[in-house]
Parts: structure tokens; C-alpha cells; sequence
């Protein structure tokens, strides 16, 4: 899923006041730690992950593996934290802005 700018920006705000949902530590990214991921987003839409200084990988590799692992996708990274989002596909609770709308 490609987000505009304007998009990526409302769910940047949406994100801030989140509280990261899981952290990636030494032993990086597990198959279980995707796999508990990936249930997150049957619940929710958007997920935060703080990444720790014990962590060998850059934050920006575990974003684009998270996010092809669980088909969702990056809405950023900053520092050493990551957001994600992966719409619900039946009944999405998060509301995008409309693509392409000129005023």
C-alpha cells in the first residue's frame, strides 16, 4: 500500500500518542516476534516498535523485513522507533484522508 504524504502525516500524528507495542532487543527479529506482530494487527491498525541500542540491526532493515513479513506498511522511522500500519481489511477503524482531493 503506497500512503501520500498527507496520509503518512494523519497517521504520524495518530502515532504519537501511542506507546510502543514491542521492542526488538538483542536477538533482533524472531519469527515469533512476527508472528505475535502480525496478531497485533488483527486487533489493531497501528503499531509503534521501540528498537534497542542492544540490537544489532538498523532500525530502517527491521522496518522494511517487518513490514514485508506482515504485509503492512512504514509509515516511518524516526530515531529508534518505528510505525507501522495494516488496515483491517473488513471494517478499517482508522479512517484515511482521501488521495488526490485539490482544493
Amino acid at each position: 500500500m503506497t500512503l501520500t504524504s498527507k496520509q503518512r502525516s494523519y497517521l504520524k500524528s495518530l502515532a504519537s500518542k501511542l506507546e510502543p507495542a514491542f521492542s526488538f532487543g538483542k536477538s533482533g527479529l524472531t519469527p515469533e516476534m512476527v508472528t505475535a506482530i502480525d496478531e497485533y494487527f488483527g486487533k489493531n491498525e497501528l503499531l509503534k516498535i521501540n528498537v534497542l541500542k542492544n540490537c544489532e540491526d538498523e532500525p530502517k532493515e527491521l522496518a522494511i523485513m517487518v513490514s514485508e513479513r506482515t504485509r503492512s506498511t512504514t509509515v516511518q522511522v524516526i530515531g529508534r522507533k518505528i510505525v507501522l500500519y495494516k488496515p483491517d481489511r473488513d471494517k478499517p477503524k482508522i479512517i484515511l484522508p482521501e488521495a488526490g482531493k485539490k482544493e
